[in-house]
């Protein structure tokens, strides 16, 4: 992985918050980590701000688990810390889906919160 040790844990420590509010299937909790005028890019349409970010989460079935892995991160400036990583969703009724996320943490004041977030679901056959 490229970054810095840093990078990384400034990123894991906000992705360890989504992580828990996703498991517990807590919407408004994970869009407080977006910023305001975030672009947040699931698999479904996309949608700018927290409001967006809360239905999306909302929408997802009880039981939805997520696991994810740094492969990269990057300092594109002083207050951004782009990252690129696996994320496998569990469900309780369904197979797991591995996809790659994108996400852009900004830095306001002295907190951290994701100002871009878009998911790729690549077929792996291709």
């Amino acid at each position: 992985m490229t970054g810095t040790t840093d990078d990384e844990t400034i990123l894991r420590a906000l992705l360890d918050r989504w992580k828990s509010a996703v498991d517990a299937h807590q919407p408004e909790r994970v869009a407080a980590l977006f910023t305001e005028d975030a672009i947040f890019q699931g698999l479904h349409p996309y949608s700018v701000g927290r409001q967006g970010v809360a239905d999306y989460y909302a929408s997802q079935p009880p039981g939805m688990t997520a696991e994810y892995r740094v492969l990269e991160t990057r300092r594109p400036a002083e207050n951004l810390v782009l990252g690129y990583l696996d994320v496998t969703f569990s469900f309780t009724d369904r197979p797991a889906l591995t996809v790659k996320l994108s996400t852009l943490a900004t830095r306001t004041g002295h907190e951290w919160h994701l100002g871009h977030y878009q998911v790729s679901h690549l077929d792996e056959g291709a």
